[in-house]
């Protein structure tokens, strides 16, 4: 299966992020993982959140931030690649330039599998 970046229609998820699903087992065949592209915006954050059952790593591609993995924060930039274990509340938050990262979850992201541990974006 091949998919084309620019036929695929990015949307806001759960977390505040701009969502570009690469390869997904709802749209494109993959089995037993998700591709995906995030933006988050200059100064901005994801909601702190958590799956209970997906595998993620972040692969920052453009920009540096600050994430936040479990009690630990620690400041990431182009090249970098984060573990997040099931489980583990996480969140990530842009500079001054617009941050952008590749997001591998497996199994697949769930919108069901994302427990939002605050109520609305905030600004950083």
């Amino acid at each position: 299966m091949k998919t084309r970046y620019v036929e695929i229609a990015a949307y806001i998820t759960r977390d505040g992020s701009q969502i570009r699903e690469l390869l997904h087992p709802d749209h494109h065949g993959a089995r037993n993982q998700s591709l995906a592209e995030a933006t988050v915006q200059p100064g901005q954050r994801t909601l702190l959140h958590r799956h209970w059952f997906t595998e993620e790593l972040y692969h920052i591609t453009a920009g540096c931030g600050t994430m936040t993995l479990g009690e630990r924060r620690f400041a990431v930039e182009v090249g970098d690649t984060i573990l997040i274990p099931p489980g583990a509340a996480h969140c990530i938050e842009a500079g001054e330039m617009e941050l952008r990262m590749l997001c591998c979850c497996s199994p697949a992201y769930s919108h069901g599998d994302t427990e939002l541990l605050e109520a609305e974006p905030v600004a950083g």
